[in-house]
């Protein structure tokens, strides 16, 4: 059944697009069936809600629709060229609908979530990304395959499309269709927001009751949270005084322990020693693959050798799933805030740092990148923030063996950081150099004949060239007159998968930590529950520096503060882990409480704790207070 006016066209659109996000959802569906307790009333929540998102993504999209369907004249609209220029349009928008389907279901595979805040990472850094889909899919089999499948689609499209033209319409009556249409946008503005696609503890539901286009939109429009507008609170100064009370220490008196000002005295009782710092942030290396954490694989043989010869840190958590969240958390020793991290914000200059601390010693830092460090605005932040930078475009053409979507393969990079230390040696400067890898990252390509894992095969390849590329570099390290001087600090940036039915599955974000100086460093195993913010601090308490700290992190090697404490987050999600406890913080002031397992990871719901979120908020709301309030910056 046809509307016999010019707004059948509109109806076609919306029930394309309707047909089109259902089948999305219904394959998504089918995915993450393992991971649901599928009842038939989740289900109609899931279809329902999805369904009204559907309608609110239509809305956008059919604001231009909308637009020509109400001005155009009958004349034109009626003619044979506006016909064929609507039928192009409708043949493009068809082939956009099924690209975004595919679109939706790679992204959804490989991060078991709709589009978000990564997503649009894709679209503003359009170089990486797309050299990474061409090495990581047949995209050219791809785009063929449904342009095909979109002619057949297309047919039923068309004719229904036709049944548009042909009316005598009046501009008074196509107003006053058109008029409410493009309110209806406006009212979903401000009336409609992802949070009505919360309908389920488990993370998989809420996601397929979402929307992928309107999640992607969502997320350009929440870059950045405003806490205390979105989250649980409760008064910034009782926050505020609450998180002095948990950074106070015997070894990190606070200056002032009324107010706001953070600043604690760091002053160890032996000397200061003035060693070289090489901090390596591998990409994407979750606990899981090391067999320390019981993997049986034997993927990681450096790193096992390296569990029995370094401090080996056995119960760190990423603070985040991106690695501008674990640069923030190891550079600014802050916990995550909601939205996108410091490193992409602007206005992130002048913080005080990993980086300003050694600039004030005396010491040569350098962020050293596989790629090119405008990406994620990495270079930006470290030139701001006391580093210079080095990244791809510093590479000779002989430093160069092996390169692709995300820059040169970590064994180039390692090189290139021994050629940068030995450049600080001969200036006789002691250095710091913060080296971030690429390798263990999507497409998983490497040089070939390294290790016995093939390119381009997969994560496991990926990890292992990565452990080989380690090795390597330590060995050459050693031929060095600078190694006995040297600390060697080897961590992730963040884990390499986090999707499971919870939003924060606390086990996913268990990630490994080395501290290894053979001349200087005893090995042994650290049990103790930390957070990447407290790296920084832990390793200028092995050097024994003297300084007065904004860190909100602490050495957890002399700290006497208890309970033990961690952070994880998502975009909106923030996870405040205590012990065998979690506080996972939302976006409609939303507070769940949980029990977890170390072991196996498994959680049970709690009933909310008032003192147990006070400390979550005294490290987040206290956080976000100190950051808007500039309490962690350099003195201009």
């Amino acid at each position: 059944m046809f509307l016999k006016n010019r707004f059948n066209a509109l109806v076609t659109l919306w029930l394309s697009l309707i047909a089109f996000s259902t089948t999305c959802r219904t394959i998504l569906l089918v995915k993450s069936l393992p991971s649901l307790e599928l009842k038939a009333l989740l289900l109609i929540k899931i279809y329902a809600v999805g369904f009204l998102f559907d309608c609110v993504t239509f809305s956008y999209v059919a604001i231009p629709f909308v637009l020509v369907l109400t001005l155009l004249p009958d004349r034109p609209f009626n003619s044979r060229v506006f016909r064929i220029c609507a039928g192009t349009v409708a043949f493009i928008y068809s082939y956009l609908m099924l690209f975004n389907l595919v679109a939706e279901y790679t992204f959804f595979d490989e991060f078991a979530t709709r589009f978000n805040f990564i997503a649009v990472d894709y679209l503003i850094y359009t170089n990486e990304v797309i050299k990474n889909i061409r090495e990581s899919y047949p995209v050219n089999g791809i785009l063929a395959a449904l342009f095909v499948v979109n002619l057949l689609v297309f047919i039923p499209l068309k004719r229904s499309l036709f049944h548009s033209f042909g009316f005598a319409s009046r501009f008074a009556a196509r107003a006053a269709i058109g008029v409410p249409m493009l309110l209806l946008p406006i009212v979903s503005f401000l009336a409609i927001d992802l949070g009505l696609s919360q309908i389920s503890p488990n993370n998989y539901a809420n996601e397929l009751a979402g929307n992928g286009l309107y999640c992607l939109f969502s997320a350009f429009r929440n870059n950045e949270l405003d806490f205390n507008k979105f989250y649980v609170t409760r008064p910034d100064s009782a926050v505020v005084a609450h998180l002095k009370g948990r950074m106070q220490s015997t070894h990190s008196p606070l200056e002032r322990p009324d107010g706001t000002d953070i600043t604690r005295v760091i002053q160890p009782t032996g000397p200061e020693r003035r060693f070289n710092l090489v901090v390596v942030i591998e990409e994407s290396l979750s606990a899981e693959f090391l067999t320390a954490f019981g993997n049986t694989k034997g993927i990681t043989p450096v790193m096992d050798k390296l569990s029995e010869e370094a401090l080996f840190f056995t119960h760190l958590y990423a603070t985040g799933t991106r690695t501008v969240r674990g640069l923030e958390a190891i550079t600014l020793s802050m916990p995550p805030l909601p939205g996108t991290s410091i490193v992409k914000r602007p206005k992130n200059e002048n913080f005080f740092s990993w980086g300003s601390v050694m600039k004030a010693k005396g010491y040569d830092n350098k962020f050293i990148y596989a790629g090119h460090g405008y990406f994620d605005n990495m270079n930006y932040f470290y030139a701001n923030n006391g580093f210079a930078t080095v990244d791809r475009t510093d590479f000779a053409k002989d430093e160069i063996t092996f390169t692709n979507a995300w820059g040169v393969c970590d064994e180039d990079l390692f090189m290139k950081a021994l050629k940068e230390a030995d450049r600080s040696y001969t200036l006789k400067k002691p250095f710091f150099s913060v080296v971030m890898t690429t390798s263990n990252h999507r497409p998983f390509t490497y040089p070939d004949g390294k290790i016995d894992i093939p390119s381009k095969t997969g994560r496991d390849g990926g990890v292992k060239y990565a452990d080989y590329s380690i090795g390597r570099f330590l060995e050459e390290a050693r031929k060095k007159p600078w190694f006995h001087d040297t600390i060697f600090v080897i961590v992730a940036d963040h884990c390499a998968d986090s999707a499971a039915k919870l939003a924060l599955p606390v086990k996913k974000y268990e990630i490994p930590l080395f501290m290894y100086a053979p001349a200087l460093i005893k090995p042994q195993k650290v049990d103790r529950m930390m957070s990447q913010i407290d790296i920084a601090p832990t390793v200028l308490g092995l050097l024994n520096f003297s300084y007065r700290s904004h860190f909100i992190g602490d050495d957890i090697l002399k700290s006497d503060v208890r309970p033990e404490r961690a952070f994880i987050s998502t975009y909106q999600k923030l996870g405040y882990i205590q012990e065998d406890k979690l506080v996972v913080l939302g976006p409609q002031k939303e507070a769940g409480f949980f029990s977890f397992s170390r072991q196996d990871g498994k959680t049970a719901e709690m009933k909310p704790q008032e003192n147990l979120l006070l400390d979550a908020l005294g490290y987040f709301q206290g956080s976000n207070y100190i950051y808007k309030n500039r309490l962690n910056r350099l003195a201009k």
